[in-house]
């Protein structure tokens, strides 16, 4: 197990963008991610308070990152894929505080 060297980075954006949002985090060293489906809930006056359309139907990408790249990871997936852009996108980090399975390939035993 490792403990409080990874990250784990959400990417919520309108559905479709998931695998853009990939492809950016690719581009700043990630791996790899899991993507969920999901929708999104809101009433109209929220909506129209931020000022943005809502779209029902969201996807979130989750992804676990070394800590010295989240930084780089989460700027552009913002800057790409943000509340400015056509995904919409809202990105945050979370610690995560032990993790099993992350290694690049298991050791053989002999």
């Amino acid at each position: 197990m490792t403990t409080n060297e990874h990250e784990v980075i959400f990417a919520i954006v309108n559905a479709g963008y998931a695998e853009d949002a990939m492809e950016v985090a690719r581009e700043q060293g990630a791996r790899g991610g899991t993507i969920i489906s999901g929708r999104g809930v809101a009433r109209e006056k929220e909506a129209a308070f931020f000022g943005i359309t809502i779209h029902a139907e969201k996807e979130i990408l989750m992804l676990v990152v070394e800590k010295e790249i989240r930084d780089q990871v989460l700027h552009a997936l913002y800057k790409r894929m943000g509340m400015q852009q056509k995904a919409q996108g809202i990105v945050f980090a979370l610690p995560v505080a032990e993790a099993a399975g992350l290694s690049a390939a298991p050791k053989e035993k002999n």
